[in-house]
């Protein structure tokens, strides 16, 4: 996939290349990932998240005292490495050290709540095109439905966007729409919002909850049915993880959804049929009521559905 970006087009991060985070039992991380259908590799003296027949690395978990968020990397083009080398320089955003055991290529800043950011070269992971769909056979004399007896094991094909607990929703939209080149899809008050790039990307890439500081709240995966959004959560179920949120509706993204909590208080999330902003296309990005910034449809949201875990254990 391309690395190269013209010098015309809009200066902006192109993905999220991976994400970083810590849990205190690498064994426990293994069986929910493995669970939720994700190919969880032994990687640099942790795990590694892969999705079957994709070559990327889409995340990185290492051992700590705590589920931690760590650092997060994005790509960025070749050719605009010194574009946004200027930017930085304009802005006057310092450079950081990159944290222990992260790669020190690229460009290494503090984001919003103290996360530590990497912009480095890496070829598009996220989409370039709306995700697949798989619809159900038109009537025909004949039943339709998937044979229960015929079950295959969900695997999500790629992360559509992970969702991110921050002090201060506002600031952090500010930074990353001037610094990475973001742009805002939607937004509920100073809640939640919603980014996507103009490189091209699903509904978002990355978005914001307000929850006291930072946080990993959820990743989300895509998967390319509605039947497979059901069938993950079986899944996870008969693995021992029938706590979430879900099946329902996204009125912000479109997409079906359901949430299976991991054993730290975040969630993994199979999503369906996401809205997708295509490159070089303006999205109609607006302010919603509170009443549309989670769901059209569905259970009633968990209690603490919001609230960030890795604080109380700072």
């Amino acid at each position: 996939m391309a690395t190269v970006n013209s010098s015309s087009d809009p200066l902006a991060i192109h993905s999220v290349d991976e994400f970083v985070f810590s849990v205190p039992d690498l064994l426990q991380a293994r069986h929910f990932y493995a669970s939720f259908g994700l190919d969880v590799r032994a990687e640099d003296n942790g795990l590694a998240l892969y999705s079957y027949g994709h070559a990327h690395r889409w995340a990185r978990i290492v051992p700590g005292n705590h589920k931690r968020l760590l650092w997060l990397t994005m790509g960025i083009y070749e050719s605009d490495v010194a574009r946004f080398e200027q930017r930085l320089a304009t802005l006057g955003v310092a450079r950081i050290a990159a944290p222990e055991g992260a790669d020190p290529k690229g460009l290494w800043i503090e984001g919003p709540d103290g996360l530590a950011l990497q912009l480095r070269v890496a070829a598009k992971s996220s989409p370039s095109q709306p995700a697949p769909r798989d619809f159900p056979p038109l009537s025909n004399n004949r039943g339709r439905a998937p044979s229960r007896s015929e079950i295959d094991r969900v695997h999500p094909l790629y992360l559509s966007h992970i969702l991110l607990f921050s002090g201060n929703v506002d600031a952090a939209v500010k930074f990353y729409e001037d610094v990475c080149g973001l742009r805002l899809s939607d937004k509920s008050g100073s809640v939640i919002a919603f980014l996507h790039t103009p490189h091209g990307s699903d509904h978002h890439l990355l978005a914001f909850a307000l929850g006291g500081g930072l946080g990993l709240h959820h990743s989300s995966w895509c998967v390319p049915s509605i039947d497979a959004v059901g069938l993950g959560s079986q899944q996870m179920e008969q693995a021992g993880y029938g706590a979430g949120w879900g099946v329902g509706r996204h009125v912000l993204g479109s997409n079906y959804f359901r949430y299976v909590r991991d054993p730290w208080g975040s969630y993994a999330e199979y999503s369906y049929d996401i809205d997708f902003v295509e490159a070089g296309h303006d999205w109609p990005a607006a302010d919603h009521p509170p009443e549309d910034s989670l769901y059209v449809w569905g259970p009633a949201v968990p209690a603490d559905f919001v609230v960030n875990h890795e604080l109380s254990s700072i």
